[in-house]
């Protein structure tokens, strides 16, 4: 496909030549797609209209699990990297809070968000996957651990509104959907929202479209869903790559669904794994949230 061909993609497809370790973290940002490489500390951009390669923009010596852009400020990045969080300016990695200083285990962050408020939510797991040892915590201004007890913490994703949050909790097989409070952030009225199989794969990345639908990346499960806001399957989009990771809407009419995957731990991995894919759906998304941030 030519840059200038915006056929519809009615099957998923290869976005770029590149594969990546474990990708992660795709968000739409001012007109194209973000994702990082986690292990390998990298962040990456690329179009949205039409396939190519993966352009670098930072690579840190430590684990980097998501980034929201900074508000008002182009440029800038509010990250989840190596144990905490930190701002990605102008070729800097700058330190913000460290947020696993205190774990007993060896951890790091793993997936993050901004909300439409502008606070950011980060996760965190321990390398060995220590039950119960991963937190999530809302960053703004202050930080706080908002959720504790968790094993590997994914998204949160939230609605447009910003008043309801998803949360996975991988290994568990478990999403809970939370009230957010839209003026403190405090969460209320935890709900099991999904609870799948090992033969459905286990939650990973998620995001929430236009509709209220939570789209879910299936690891282990070449797969990714699309449920509905009472919780019902809506739609089941089959994958070659054995571990989606992460979902994000964007491109034309934001309609295009990009997903991330791994070829992490496996054996033998396929073509698949490890690559950026896309297929066009038929709801739209919403562009990725800024985190607000005092300029300094």
């Amino acid at each position: 496909m030519t840059a200038q061909d915006h056929t519809t993609l009615s099957e998923p497809v290869a976005w770029s030549d590149d594969r990546l370790e474990l990708g992660e973290g795709a968000r739409w940002v001012d007109g194209r797609l973000v994702l990082v490489d986690l292990l390998a500390g990298r962040l990456l951009e690329t179009g949205g209209d039409a396939p190519g390669p993966l352009r670098e923009l930072y690579r840190l010596d430590l684990p980097l699990g998501a980034v929201a852009p900074v508000a008002g400020q182009p440029g800038r990045w509010l990250a989840a990297a190596g144990t905490g969080l930190a701002l990605l300016d102008g070729g800097q990695v700058l330190p913000v809070v460290d947020l696993e200083s205190t774990n007993p285990f060896p951890a790091r962050v793993n997936d993050a968000v901004a909300d439409p408020h502008g606070r950011f939510w980060a996760g965190t797991m321990t390398y060995d996957a220590v039950p119960g040892a991963g937190t999530l915590f809302r960053h703004d201004g202050t930080t706080q651990a908002a959720v504790t007890g968790l094993t590997i913490t994914n998204g949160p994703a939230f609605d447009a509104t910003g008043t309801v949050m998803y949360l996975a909790d991988t290994p568990l097989g478990q999403v809970d959907r939370f009230s957010v409070d839209p003026a403190t952030g405090e969460l209320s009225e935890q709900k099991p929202f999904l609870r799948l199989t090992p033969a459905d794969g286990f939650p990973d990345g998620m995001t929430v479209d236009v509709a209220g639908n939570l789209w879910v990346a299936l690891w282990g499960g070449h797969a990714v869903r699309r449920y509905r806001p009472d919780g019902t399957l809506d739609r089941e989009i089959r994958l070659g790559a054995a571990q989606p990771t992460s979902v994000c809407l964007g491109g034309p009419g934001m309609r295009r669904l990009f997903m991330t995957t791994a070829s992490y731990g496996l054996a033998e991995p396929g073509i698949p794994d490890g690559a950026l894919l896309a297929v066009d759906v038929d709801v739209a998304g919403l562009p990725a949230a800024t985190a607000n941030l005092p300029r300094g």
